[in-house]
């Protein structure tokens, strides 16, 4: 295989339409959500990560699942929840069964800011998505991930 290889050529235009869609979406729900929330695209998905988390078994997240969802490293999602602990949105503690585990919950502050700021962020990914579907080079992407249902 060489650099130009047709499949290579093909992949890096995928990759880079990938990097663009994404790019292009995240920049504009990041500027709605701090001009009208104050609130990071990072701060908002950890938010919404840790309000689906429930008191059953295994309902509560272990920091590593943390940052697998929110697609950060671990230190780097604990320097997050610190940030959104420190405005009152997040609340650590001690596992009850293990006192190693430290759990992680979203405040009713926290929940009244997500609750308020899901809309703008609904309404940012549309509005990326639309203008996104317009380039034709986007577009094919924008297709398929409106296709995706991924189970719940």
């Amino acid at each position: 295989m060489t650099a130009t290889d047709s499949s290579l050529t093909a992949l890096s235009q995928g990759w880079w339409a990938l990097s663009q869609l994404h790019g292009k979406i995240e920049t504009h729900a990041e500027r709605a959500l701090e001009r009208r929330h104050g609130l990071s695209m990072r701060e908002f998905s950890l938010l919404d990560v840790l309000s689906r988390q429930h008191s059953g078994p295994g309902g509560h997240l272990q920091m590593k699942q943390v940052a697998e969802a929110v697609v950060l490293s671990q230190s780097a999602t604990t320097r997050l929840v610190t940030r959104l602990e420190d405005r009152g949105l997040l609340r650590r503690y001690l596992c009850d069964t293990d006192r190693r585990g430290i759990y992680t919950d979203v405040t009713e502050t926290g929940q009244g800011l997500l609750a308020e700021a899901r809309p703008t962020h609904d309404t940012a990914l549309r509005e990326a998505f639309d203008e996104a579907a317009e380039n034709p080079a986007l577009a094919p992407l924008v297709r398929t991930v409106e296709e995706l249902r991924v189970p719940a």
